[in-house]
């Protein structure tokens, strides 16, 4: 029998939140031998590589909640991450846009949350203040959030990879502790460390399942399509823009978002997703869609949100709906400016009574540390989620 190979720390999942916790082990101890399991070819080939790259400030978050106790420390520590590695990054600032009345009510709603969270330079601007940055906006208002940026999480996820080792095309196929270790085993071996942190993203309830722990939740995914504006329109944004979110929708809504790499990208929608990494429009997997439709939860949340749902799913078949949602922000973009792009899954705990799981989630299983929810702004608060996490897996 092959002899399981020995490590001082096993992190499955390779994806942003996975590399942040195998660095911050190499800053404690550089000595420390970490090894990361991921199931895919490469590292971030999920939700980390498939996302609009900005970073967040913290301006949406409840007071108090680990998304706003790690969002602006986060937020600091990804920036001083990027200059030592020497890693592009963007402070272009966003407009969240108002475009009615009750959307400027809410505009001074989300200010005073976001100077509670700690963030500095908000201003609530004008119409006519807001097109001096934005010409081609239309809105009654907008709160300019000066602390937003832009960066490519992948290459920052690689950054943080360096000093562990990796295993790709590696599923973990079980998780069982003995005598202070556990050996975690998959398609191509065993892997024994004292100390395993899953942060396993779109299969993380799975995970957790295998390693016994009840979290009372499940991943439901939904699917972010985007579309991009071609060249000749790309000069019609130059910061980021947002609309007021919803207070009764669960997500932000389609938004415009400059990359690092030149481009802007718009979107995306939320759709449910009849398949976890599954990014084409009608991708389905019977397991993926059965735990899903199987979870009370997920029934619940569709009958308090149908109407949105079907919103939603008429954007993500129809370019010109697509494009109506965007024109309430840019009325002068055409379906000639925008093109079809890539998706995105949200990896979304859902409880049982059909809410979404609003915070970050963190809990001890019988043989490992779990990451059970991180949604955004996850890969911005990356690094500070990592302390977190060591902080309860691996006190000093």
């Amino acid at each position: 029998m092959t002899q399981a190979s020995s490590w001082d720390a096993i992190i499955v999942g390779g994806g942003i939140i996975g590399a942040a916790v195998a660095y911050k082990i190499q800053q404690r101890d550089p000595s420390a031998k970490v090894l990361v399991l991921e199931k895919e070819s490469k590292p971030a080939s999920h939700q980390t590589g498939r996302n609009s790259g900005v970073i967040h400030s913290g301006l949406y978050y409840k007071p108090g909640s680990m998304k706003a106790r790690t969002c602006l420390d986060g937020y600091h520590q990804l920036l001083k991450f990027c200059q030592l590695h020497e890693l592009p990054y963007d402070i272009c600032g966003k407009l969240v846009a108002a475009t009615n009345d009750q959307e400027v009510d809410r505009l001074h709603a989300l200010k005073e949350r976001g100077q509670t969270n700690g963030l500095t330079h908000l201003t609530i601007l004008s119409g006519e203040e807001a097109m001096e940055m934005e010409p081609e906006l239309a809105c009654l208002a907008a709160l300019h959030v000066p602390q937003t940026g832009i960066v490519n999480y992948v290459k920052v996820t690689q950054a943080m990879l360096k000093g562990s080792e990796v295993i790709t095309n590696c599923k973990v196929k079980g998780l069982k502790r003995h005598q202070g270790v556990t050996t975690v085993s998959s398609n191509i071996g065993k892997h024994q460390a004292p100390r395993v942190i899953v942060c396993a993203g779109l299969q993380s309830d799975r995970l957790a399942a295998m390693d016994g722990l009840d979290a009372r939740m499940r991943i439901v995914p939904f699917r972010g399509d985007y579309f991009e504006l071609k060249p000749q329109a790309i000069a019609k944004v130059k910061h980021l823009i947002y609309p007021v979110p919803d207070p009764q929708f669960p997500f932000l809504g389609v938004h415009f978002t400059r990359m690092i790499e030149g481009g802007v990208e718009c979107g995306p929608n939320a759709v449910f997703s009849m398949a976890r990494e599954g990014y084409g429009k009608l991708d389905l997997h019977p397991k993926d869609l059965l735990d899903a439709l199987s979870w009370r939860g997920t029934l619940e949340l569709f009958a308090r949100h149908w109407n949105d749902g079907l919103k939603e799913m008429h954007r993500a078949l129809s370019k010109a709906a697509f494009l109506k949602a965007l024109n309430r922000l840019i009325p002068s973009l055409t379906g000639s400016d925008i093109q079809a792009s890539r998706s995105g899954i949200r990896a979304q705990a859902v409880d049982i009574k059909g809410q979404l799981v609003d915070d970050f989630v963190l809990k001890q299983g019988a043989a490992a540390f779990h990451v059970l929810n991180a949604p955004s702004p996850a890969a911005t608060s990356s690094l500070a989620i990592a302390d977190e996490i060591l902080n309860q897996a691996w006190p000093k």
